[in-house]
């Protein structure tokens, strides 16, 4: 139904409300955008539907209903066909197509995100660039711009965070951070890919915990539970990271991206389907834990993120907030609806299950 094709920037600024932006940040955008094509007399969406994607209707005609009564017609071409198609969710019409159609699509997100970032922003992404010269400026900036973690930082503190990152060029085989070290940054790859790895009493040589690519970040744990390293990652090709000192981090990172509840209010999205999810180690777990709570050690969290459901809200705990936001932190950064308990196990006196 969709069509992998390059949209141009002409394009888009036929509509609204990419006509206003910065042609840099247009040109980041349109990389991200993809044309569908759907036959006549099929739904492009439902009434009620709730997927976070924008439209634009480029060709064609479509029909609007609601319920059983068509409330709109419009044609391509037409100065209603400029603005999005219907984009309030959960979604007020259907959308059918008369004729075959086509039509732009985005994630909504992402589209916020980078309409906000245009608006605020006080200088050019080209700035940027130059600043970075042979990092592939603008690309690193965008992958990290559609990252569920920048969605949630202001934009005053993406303005931040990018000024203040610095550029390591880094060689394979180097380590970037040792186990058991302290922690002193938190790590973006622009180019290249790393390993992590943790050594166990059982595996002097290392388990490999993950591989890293271009936009994924690394070192949080340690800057947010004030603890050693829990994991070795070393450079498996040449790249180039940017980094960000503890401080800087805590402040422009941190703070916006991680949700502390009550015990109270965490009961209350239990009930609703939330999961509580305790991160200590299994040996903690078994003696101590809240009843009915999944158990994934901090330092696994990586490995095992794939097997949690994004639909569900997790409910982070350990026994003081340190590891279980470090968790949480991680779990939202990629895309995941995470809390920390407020105050840990001990909040949570009358639900624990104590072991043998």
């Amino acid at each position: 139904m969709s069509e992998e094709r390059a949209v141009d920037v002409a394009l888009l600024r036929r509509f609204s409300p990419f006509e206003g932006m910065k042609k840099e940040n247009l040109v980041a955008l349109a990389r991200k955008v993809s044309i569908t094509q759907i036959p006549a007399n099929r739904v492009l969406f439902k009434e009620g539907d709730k997927d976070r994607r924008t439209y634009w209707l480029i060709a064609g005609l479509i029909e609007l209903r609601e319920g059983t009564s068509t409330v709109a017609m419009i044609r391509a071409g037409s100065p209603e066909a400029r603005n999005p198609l219907a984009p309030a969710l959960p979604r007020k019409v259907s959308a059918r197509a008369v004729d075959p159609i086509e039509c732009l699509s985005v994630d909504s997100e992402m589209l916020d995100m980078m309409i906000t970032w245009d608006q605020t922003g006080t200088y050019e992404v080209a700035e940027l660039q130059a600043q970075f010269a042979g990092s592939g400026g603008d690309d690193w900036m965008t992958t990290l711009l559609q990252t569920q973690a920048f969605h949630r930082i202001p934009p005053a503190n993406i303005q931040a965070i990018f000024m203040r990152m610095q550029r390591v060029d880094c060689r394979a085989g180097e380590t970037v951070i040792q186990q058991g070290a302290e922690g002193d940054f938190f790590y973006a790859i622009v180019s290249g890919k790393c390993l992590v790895t943790r050594e166990t009493p059982m595996n002097r040589g290392g388990l490999k915990l993950a591989e890293l690519g271009i936009g994924d970040t690394f070192g949080e744990e340690a800057l947010i539970s004030e603890a050693k390293r829990n994991a070795t990652v070393s450079m498996l090709t040449d790249g180039v990271l940017m980094r960000l000192n503890k401080q800087d981090f805590r402040d422009l990172m941190n703070e916006p991206l991680v949700k502390w509840i009550s015990y109270a209010e965490a009961k209350a999205m239990i009930a609703q389907g939330g999961r509580w999810l305790d991160v200590r180690l299994p040996s903690e777990h078994q003696n101590l834990a809240i009843e009915g709570s999944l158990n994934i050690p901090l330092y696994f969290i990586r490995l095992k993120v794939s097997t949690l459901d994004r639909a569900t809200k997790y409910i982070v705990y350990c026994d003081t907030g340190r590891r279980s936001s470090a968790a949480a932190y991680i779990l939202v950064e990629r895309g995941f609806d995470a809390y920390v308990l407020r105050g840990g196990l001990d909040s949570a006196e009358r639900d624990v299950r104590r072991g043998p």
